[in-house]
């Protein structure tokens, strides 16, 4: 099986670490990565590049898949992804998560306003502020931080998913930065409008 690189970013003249090639792997990872194509109708270039590393690929995969199933909704998985993302400065993981976003309901001013760690509602401010303060500060918010979370209406609970999800996002993020991963979602702009 031929497999042929997309065009590269404007960050790297080629990755870091190309994705991987189906044919110089093992059957249980072409097994994997054309489990991910056929559900998503697409490889992503993170998980081909993952994939050179089995732990990390089936890592990503199952902790995601667990956290579909977490007591946020997809809509509010994608606010802490954004904040996350936008925390780190990982260009591919903001244009995955726009659009994925937009996808699971997020308008323009909601993901602008996530990037920012902040929201269009109450609850999606508290979500995003508390996905961006736990970034910034490798997991330690402040006591405020947290009884602010909670005091808009989240549980101890979600907080524990919030923070399984920065561990997700920020393995994404790194993952990106290591491997100069092609960004093979539109592209947007880390710089946001004030």
């Amino acid at each position: 099986m031929d497999y042929e690189l997309p065009q590269t970013s404007r960050d790297f003249p080629k990755p870091r670490i190309a994705p991987l090639n189906p044919v110089d792997s093992t059957p249980e990872i072409v097994a994997t990565l054309a489990g991910v194509k056929a559900k998503l109708g697409l490889l992503p270039n993170l998980i081909a590049t993952l994939a050179h590393s089995p732990g990390a690929v089936n890592g990503y995969l199952s902790l995601s898949s667990a956290l579909s199933a977490s007591l946020l909704g997809a809509r509010q998985r994608e606010i802490v992804a954004l904040a996350v993302g936008q925390s780190n400065e990982c260009g591919s993981c903001l244009a995955a998560h726009t659009a994925i976003g937009e996808g699971a309901g997020l308008t323009g001013e909601a993901i602008a306003a996530a990037r920012r760690g902040e929201g269009t509602s109450s609850a999606d401010s508290a979500l995003a502020h508390f996905a961006h303060v736990l970034t910034e500060s490798r997991g330690k918010p402040t006591e405020t931080d947290y009884q602010t979370f909670l005091a808009a209406g989240f549980r101890p609970a979600q907080a524990l998913d919030v923070v399984a999800l920065v561990a997700l996002n920020t393995l994404t993020n790194y993952t990106n930065h290591l491997a100069g991963t092609v960004v093979d979602f539109p592209a947007v702009s880390l710089q946001q409008e004030a």
